[in-house]
């Protein structure tokens, strides 16, 4: 997939994937960390401007926040105004200028994206994304640097390494030693 623009609707992912819907029950902090730090790691490699969002309409007198998490952006939404709600907005407002992905589960958001002129994404279709993002990070960089141990005889002079080979081997004969004239 290629975008400039990627909205995520965070809760929507979050009780999408099993591994952080989990979690949330658990810890829902935890749960929009861990999406997070997935994002910004697909973000590092693709350069797209990933933009996750999360609900914030329930909260009394919020009046929303939008904050910078490492390379993405994080939005907090206002008082009375949905995930869905926001993404709706930005896409209309990025009207076709821009190329926009937005990745949701909700069937009705995804129908309403898509007449805005922006590609959709399941939960699912994110999640196999990541997933070959990954693979791809792992074969172009991981796995095609040499390791860049520095062994102790890697750069010794090829004399020298031999003398100390024939001393390991005990070849070499050894000095006697000088007796000390009292």
């Amino acid at each position: 997939m290629t975008c400039e623009y990627l909205l995520v609707d965070g809760y929507n992912i979050i009780h999408a994937w099993p591994e952080l819907k989990e979690l949330a029950a658990v810890n829902l902090d935890a749960a929009r960390t861990s999406l997070q730090d997935i994002l910004c790691n697909y973000q590092g490699y693709k350069k797209c401007n990933v933009i996750v969002v999360f609900d914030g309409y329930k909260v009394k007198n919020n009046p929303g926040a939008v904050l910078q998490y490492n390379n993405i952006h994080v939005v907090f939404t206002k008082e009375a105004e949905t995930a869905d709600q926001y993404i709706e907005k930005v896409t209309q407002q990025m009207d076709r200028r821009y190329s926009v992905a937005v990745a949701t589960s909700d069937k009705l958001e995804q129908v309403i994206i898509l007449g805005k002129g922006a590609m959709r994404l399941s939960a699912h279709d994110l999640k196999k994304e990541i997933k070959e993002t990954n693979v791809e990070i792992k074969k172009q960089h991981l796995e095609r640097t040499p390791s860049r141990k520095n062994w102790l005889f890697d750069h010794v002079d090829p004399e020298l390494l031999e003398y100390l080979e024939d001393i390991r081997l005990d070849r070499v004969k050894k000095p006697e030693k000088k007796k000390k004239k009292r």
